[in-house]
């Protein structure tokens, strides 16, 4: 039996195989669960094309995080479809490109609201479409960039994961009377389609791997797959508001 056997999941963030949320879907299934998967806007086709490499009967459903009729839309699909769902994954992250690069003064307003919108006020939007189907309690887990740093090039999207780490503790707060837990995985740099549309990824990548105590492999996805499964299953009940490092202990070493 699987860590995640009868487990229901709603995963967001798939556009390639490379994506980390693929990785997390791929070994979800592996461990017992069905999976939906979603995908919005130009990128629901790709998001399907994708799907199809995994092993398992997967649906994808359109899911908007902008649109508010899409909550409600996708809160009725999945109670249609399974009555009740046990876990969610939020893998999704946007910011213009002049929010990006070194010159952080650049962007206005007007430029960076959607990105703080899709990157960080949507984990509440994934949280109030999937808790009314959390009778039992249930986990959310978001994926996340340590924004403890002012990293080179990430510039406002490191903002914005300031933001996602802020809102998954208020979530946590907030939902843990209904035994719903928050928890963020703060991976290392693996090179995916997000990660190519950073100026400068390269410097991550130099870095980490002669820094970071236990290694680090750009291309392998696999511990951050292994966190989020584990954070998805029933082995961490009393977690919480917690970002759980997957960075090869990069984080924890000083210059």
């Amino acid at each position: 039996m699987g860590m995640l056997e009868n487990k229901r999941l709603l995963i967001t963030g798939i556009l390639t195989d490379s994506s980390l949320a693929f990785g997390v879907a791929q070994l979800a299934l592996s461990e017992g669960a069905e999976v939906v998967v979603t995908g919005a806007g130009r990128g629901l086709r790709l998001t399907e094309r994708t799907v199809k490499k995994l092993d398992g009967d997967v649906e994808v459903m359109e899911f908007d995080v902008t649109d508010p009729n899409h909550v409600s839309q996708i809160q009725n699909s999945l109670s249609d479809k399974w009555g009740n769902v046990d876990g969610a994954l939020h893998a999704i992250g946007f910011m213009p490109e002049i929010g990006l690069g070194e010159d952080f003064l650049a962007g206005q307003w007007e430029d960076l609201s959607l990105g703080f919108e899709i990157s960080a006020y949507s984990l509440k939007t994934i949280a109030e479409t999937v808790c009314p189907l959390m009778p039992d309690g249930g986990s959310i887990v978001g994926l996340d960039f340590d924004a403890s740093f002012a990293w080179p090039a990430y510039n406002w999207m490191g903002v914005a994961k300031a933001a996602l780490e802020s809102a998954s503790r208020y979530l946590a707060r907030t939902l843990g009377p209904d035994n719903v837990r928050v928890n963020l995985v703060a991976a290392g740099p693996i090179r995916t389609m997000a990660a190519k549309s950073i100026p400068g990824f390269k410097e991550f990548e130099d870095a980490w791997g002669s820094r970071a105590p236990l290694g680090w492999d750009v291309n392998d996805r696999s511990g951050v797959a292994k966190a989020c499964v584990a954070l998805l299953s029933d082995w961490f009940p009393q977690t919480t508001g917690e970002i759980i490092h997957v960075d090869g202990g990069y984080h924890a070493i000083g210059a």
